[in-house]
C-alpha cells in the first residue's frame, strides 16, 4: 500500500485500493478499451465524496492533477467508465433511504441498482419503467442518459427523476430544483461554487439562446444538450446538464425519483418478415397500440442463436433471409393481439407469428434470450460494442442496409442490424479477434465509416447514448464550432481545474483511445 492510498483511507470513511487485482478488475467496463487506474476508491457516504472532491481538487490548483472518474455498474460502451488515475465506485452507496407511497417518490443513494430499487418498490405496487440491466446503477442511468426499449412508451430516465444531489468539483453539495427567477437571483449572489454557476449559466443561456433553440431539434447527446432544457418559462433547473454528462460535471450523490404503478406481466408477439420494409410497415400499423417494446432483429442473429442450441424452429420458418419483429404489450394486451391478428391488408399473408399462448410460451422466453446467445458467442472473437445505440429513422432503414452490404465486403465482417423500431435505436455488433495485429486499425475503420453511414442516412451516432471516450474520437470533429465553445464553457465553469472524467467527451484524445483497445478477447457477459 502507497503512501497516497494510506493517506486516503485515513481521510474517508470508505476504502481505497491499489492492489493489482482489484486495478485489473476496474480497468475495463463494457467497452472495447482497457485502461488499469492507479486507484480504486469506494466512498460509503456523500461526505466521503465531498472530502476526496475536496482533495484533489485542491491538489489540481497546485498542478497536481488527478483525473476522477466515477463508475456505477461499469456497463459503459464507450470507456467513460474508465480512467488512468482514480476509479471512484459507488457500489457501496446503495441504499434505499425514503419512500413515499402515496405521492410515489422515492430517494436513493446512486450506487442503487436498478433491480435492487425495483423489488423495493414492488411491494408498494410501484416500479420505475426502464429496461435496463439488473446491475446498472441508477446514477449510471443518469450519467449514461441510455435510450432503454421502452423509452418510446415510457419516456426514459429523465422522465423520473424529480431531483438529485451532486458533489461538485471543490466538494459543495448542489441539490437541484426548478428556481423561479427570483430564487436564482437570490442565489445567484451566494459566494459559492453553486452561487457562481446558477450565475453564469443563467447568462450563457441568454447569450446562446438562438444556439440553444437549435438545440431543441437535435438528437444528438454528445457534449451538454441538456443545456436546452435548463430553462422552461423563467424558470432554471441545473438538472438536465447531468443527463449524459457521464461524470463530467459532479458527481451524483442521490436520486429522488417518481414511481407509477406496477405494470402486468406482458404479453408478447412475434412477426417474421421476408424484407425491412414489410417488418416497417408492420411496426407502423401496431405502434399506435403503444407496445412497451418493438423490437427488430436481422434473422441471422436468430438463426445463429439457433446453432447454440436455441429452440427457434418456430420463428425462422424455413427462411435464409429477413426480419424478426417483436412487440410486446403491459396494458390492453389481449385486446391489442386480437387487433394484430386482424391486420388484414397491412402484412402479407405469408407472415409468420407467434403469439402468447400457453403452447407458445417457451418459444417466446426461447427467443427474448437469443440476443444474449448472440452476444456471448465468443467462438473466433468478441462481438464489441463499437457501433451502438445510434439513431436512424424507420423510413430510411432499407438504404441504410443497402449501404451495409458495402460496408460488409469492404471491411470483411458480418454486420447484422438489430434495436428498437419504437425509439429508432439500432446496434451493429460484429465479431473481433482482438489478438489480431490490425484490430486497432480495423474497429477504427469500423467506427468512421460506420459513422459516416448512420450520418449519411440522416441518422445521429450519439442518440441513444452520449459519446465516451470510443465515439467522441467522431464526434469532436462533427460538432458545429458555436457548440463546442458552449460546451467547453458549461465544462469550465462546473470543472474549474477539469479533474472530473476528462478526455471523455468534448476533451477525447483520439490518439490516447485508439491506443487504449483491449488486446484479447475478455467478452462481457450481456444479461
Amino acid at each position: 500500500m502507497g503512501k497516497i492510498t494510506k493517506y486516503l483511507n485515513q481521510l474517508i470513511i470508505g476504502n481505497v485500493f491499489d492492489n493489482p487485482e482489484i486495478l485489473e478488475k476496474y480497468s475495463t467496463d463494457h467497452s472495447a478499451l482497457k485502461i488499469k487506474p492507479k486507484f480504486v476508491v469506494f466512498p460509503e457516504s456523500t461526505d466521503d465524496i465531498r472530502k476526496l472532491m475536496r482533495f484533489f481538487n485542491q491538489i489540481a490548483a497546485k498542478d497536481i492533477k488527478v483525473a476522477l472518474t466515477t463508475r456505477g455498474g461499469g456497463h459503459d460502451e464507450n470507456g467513460a467508465a474508465l480512467s488512468s488515475d482514480v476509479i471512484i465506485s459507488t457500489e457501496k452507496l446503495n441504499q434505499l433511504l425514503e419512500i413515499d407511497p402515496r405521492e410515489r417518490l422515492v430517494r436513493v443513494q446512486a450506487g442503487i441498482t436498478l433491480k435492487e430499487l425495483n423489488t423495493a418498490l414492488s411491494v408498494s405496487g410501484l416500479h420505475i419503467p426502464i429496461d435496463g440491466r439488473n446491475d446498472e446503477t441508477i446514477g449510471g442511468l443518469i450519467s449514461n442518459n441510455l435510450t432503454d426499449e421502452c423509452a418510446h412508451k415510457y419516456g426514459g430516465i429523465q422522465k423520473y427523476v424529480e431531483r438529485i444531489e451532486v458533489v461538485l468539483a471543490n466538494g459543495e453539495c448542489l441539490q437541484t430544483e426548478r428556481l423561479r427567477k427570483y430564487a436564482v437571483a437570490k442565489k445567484a449572489v451566494e459566494k459559492s461554487l453553486e452561487g457562481h454557476l446558477y450565475q453564469k449559466i443563467s447568462k450563457l443561456i441568454k447569450d446562446n439562446s438562438e444556439l440553444i433553440k437549435n438545440l431543441k431539434t437535435s438528437k444528438n447527446l454528445a457534449g451538454y444538450p441538456g443545456i436546452k432544457d435548463a430553462p422552461k418559462r423563467e424558470t432554471l433547473d441545473l438538472m438536465p446538464l447531468f443527463f449524459g454528462a457521464e461524470g463530467t460535471l459532479g458527481i451524483i450523490s442521490e436520486v429522488i425519483l417518481r414511481a407509477i404503478p406496477l405494470r402486468k406481466r406482458p404479453e408478447r408477439v412475434i412477426a417474421t418478415f421476408k424484407d425491412i420494409d414489410q417488418a416497417v410497415k408492420y411496426a407502423e400499423a401496431i405502434d399506435p397500440l403503444k407496445p412497451r417494446k418493438l423490437n427488430i432483429f436481422d434473422l441471422k442473429i436468430i438463426m445463429e442463436a439457433r446453432e447454440s442450441g436455441k429452440n427457434l424452429d418456430g420463428v425462422i420458418k424455413k427462411l435464409e433471409d429477413g426480419f424478426v419483429v417483436f412487440a410486446s404489450f403491459d396494458e390492453h394486451a389481449a385486446r391489442n393481439l386480437k387487433k394484430i391478428k386482424n391486420l388484414d391488408g397491412e402484412i402479407p399473408r405469408n407472415t409468420k407469428f407467434v403469439f402468447e399462448s400457453r403452447n407458445d410460451r417457451p418459444t417466446l422466453n426461447e427467443f427474448e434470450n437469443a440476443l444474449n446467445s448472440y452476444l456471448n458467442q465468443t467462438k473466433n472473437g468478441e462481438r464489441v460494442p463499437i457501433l451502438t445505440n445510434f439513431y436512424l429513422p424507420r423510413q430510411n432503414l432499407k438504404a441504410f442496409l443497402e449501404d451495409l452490404e458495402l460496408l460488409e465486403k469492404k471491411l470483411d465482417l458480418k454486420l447484422e442490424l438489430y434495436g428498437s423500431l419504437g425509439t429508432s435505436i439500432f446496434n451493429l455488433r460484429p465479431k473481433f479477434n482482438l489478438e489480431e495485429e490490425d484490430f486497432n486499425k480495423k474497429a477504427t475503420m469500423f467506427l468512421r465509416a460506420g459513422a459516416y453511414i448512420i450520418s449519411r442516412q440522416g441518422g445521429e451516432l450519439t442518440s441513444g447514448a452520449p459519446e465516451g471516450r470510443l465515439k467522441a474520437v467522431v464526434t469532436s470533429t462533427t460538432l458545429l464550432e458555436p457548440e463546442i465553445k458552449l460546451y467547453n464553457e458549461i465544462k469550465q465553469l462546473f470543472d474549474q481545474n477539469n479533474i472530473l472524467n476528462p478526455n471523455v467527451k468534448l476533451g477525447a484524445d483520439s490518439k490516447y483511445t485508439l491506443t487504449h483497445f483491449r488486446d484479447t478477447n475478455q467478452p462481457k457477459i450481456m444479461i
